[in-house]
């Protein structure tokens, strides 16, 4: 997945390590922030471009486009510039301001809103829900797209996806519920030991004591969920917002009559899907099976 392997022997400027920066994305402005920063260390040391990209081992045409705030670089690129230019730590420091703005702005809306909630419901009919998903299995998803997306898209939209895991790390940790149809564990998306590895996710993920996973089985003749995909976030301050694939709007919805009709069908989805130990038992058998 990592474009350009260690970085190096980018003279040319083609398939530059990093990603590009969107200008109308307000991320944009740390971004050109940081390359400002750059430039001025280099600078300070007498290095031109091309001297400073050799000595980290990056191109003349990356370290241009970094210092213009066009190019969002790797972790890496900032360490090793920050020893080459001696910096002390503070440009490497700086990862922690562009580690953001690396993903889209929809997808950092979305983490923001998951890392407040104290609360998460979510029902998937079509893969299974991106905080569930292992690394292999989301690039897997990304990479099937059509029209296709290109490799530095797909990258950032993986990165951004597995940085959004961390939110079972979050202490007090918030309580999570996924109902998840039957056929999003048995699609050999990726191939079949990237499900199974998939499979096994899921039966680390749901042993925690604040994750329910349930599994919704194909032949239930009556299914509250044919309306497609739901999310519900809940808050500490009894706020909540929720959105659903047959909703008019493809943003997040607050208005209380809608989120009392999403409640109740995901309420009703729950009720109809097995069990959370019927479930995990039932996730072991197909991993066996695959």
């Amino acid at each position: 997945m990592d474009v350009g392997g260690d970085g190096t022997g980018y003279a040319d400027g083609a398939d530059e390590p990093g990603w590009d920066v969107d200008p109308d994305d307000e991320s944009s402005a740390v971004v050109a922030a940081l390359g400002h920063q750059i430039r001025l260390w280099r600078e300070s040391a007498g290095l031109r471009p091309a001297e400073f990209g050799a000595a980290i081992g990056y191109g003349e045409n990356l370290i241009y486009k970094v210092e213009a705030g066009k190019r969002i670089p790797r972790p890496e690129f900032l360490e090793k510039a920050d020893e080459v230019l001696g910096a002390g730590g503070k440009i490497a420091a700086m990862k922690k301001d562009i580690a953001e703005a690396r993903y889209p702005k929809k997808v950092r809306d979305l983490a923001k809103l998951e890392a407040q909630a104290v609360e998460l419901g979510a029902y998937g009919n079509h893969n299974l829900h991106g905080l569930l998903q292992t690394e292999e299995y989301a690039q897997a998803l990304f990479e099937m797209r059509r029209p296709a997306y290109s490799q530095d898209h797909v990258e950032r939209l993986v990165a951004a996806r597995m940085a959004r895991q961390s939110i079972f790390g979050r202490s007090p940790a918030p309580a999570f519920t996924f109902v998840q149809e039957e056929i999003t564990l048995r699609r050999p998306i990726g191939g079949r030991m990237v499900l199974r590895k998939q499979l096994e996710r899921l039966l680390e993920v749901g042993q925690l004591r604040n994750v329910e996973i349930q599994v919704m089985p194909t032949d239930l003749e009556d299914h509250a969920g044919m309306g497609g995909r739901i999310q519900v976030l809940k808050f500490s301050d009894g706020s909540v917002v929720g959105r659903s694939d047959d909703q008019s709007t493809s943003g997040l919805v607050s208005d209380p009559k809608e989120i009392r009709i999403l409640e109740l069908r995901y309420g009703i989805i729950r009720a109809q899907a097995l069990t959370p130990r019927e479930s995990l038992a039932f996730i072991e058998k197909v991993r066996g099976d695959t």
